[in-house]
């Protein structure tokens, strides 16, 4: 197995990672707490979600074609708060991640070191695909932090709850061992 294959299945599973991150934290909201936010100048997670769609949908439509900021999109309106539901939300999210996903499924090794562009800016593959997994987990760290807040006590942690640190690490490499 070469190194660019195990690179392209090491990033899609880590996509992956941080999509059930946003997944589970979206799970908890309701209808109401989607649209929540600090301040004026803060946004809520269905903006953040409309943003990320907008971003995803851009990106990865013919990824290694087309500059990756396409002349439809409308970056400034992503920034309005104008879900309609939680559903309408969900379906944003899911279709960006549906796109990023068949674009990932589509890459070959062979097109890891080609060039793309991204607002006329030559990127590598690798790069560009480094750059939206870091622009997407800075995002659904917005949203995990936002749901943290919203939902105080009613959290239900996504990650080792608190005091359970070695606990977990005993499971974990009595898990290993085995």
């Amino acid at each position: 197995m070469s190194i660019d294959h195990v690179y392209l299945k090491v990033v899609q599973e880590r996509f992956k990672s941080v999509k059930e991150l946003g997944d589970k934290t979206i799970n908890q909201l309701s209808e109401e707490e989607i649209h929540w936010s600090y301040n004026k100048e803060s946004n809520s997670v269905a903006v953040i979600v409309k943003h990320m769609g907008g971003n995803m949908i851009s990106r990865w439509t013919d990824f290694l074609t087309s500059d990756g900021e396409k002349p439809d999109r409308n970056r400034d309106e992503e920034f309005e708060n104008t879900i309609a539901s939680k559903q309408n939300m969900i379906e944003i999210w899911e279709k960006g991640w549906g796109t990023l996903f068949a674009a990932l499924r589509n890459l070959g090794e062979q097109d890891l070191l080609r060039t793309i562009t991204i607002r006329s800016e030559s990127h590598t593959v690798i790069d560009a695909i480094e750059r939206q997994m870091a622009h997407y987990a800075y995002h659904v760290g917005q949203i995990v932090y936002i749901g943290k807040q919203v939902k105080d006590k009613h959290w239900k942690t996504l990650s080792i709850p608190k005091g359970y640190s070695q606990k977990y690490l005993e499971n974990m490499q009595k898990k290993h061992k085995q």
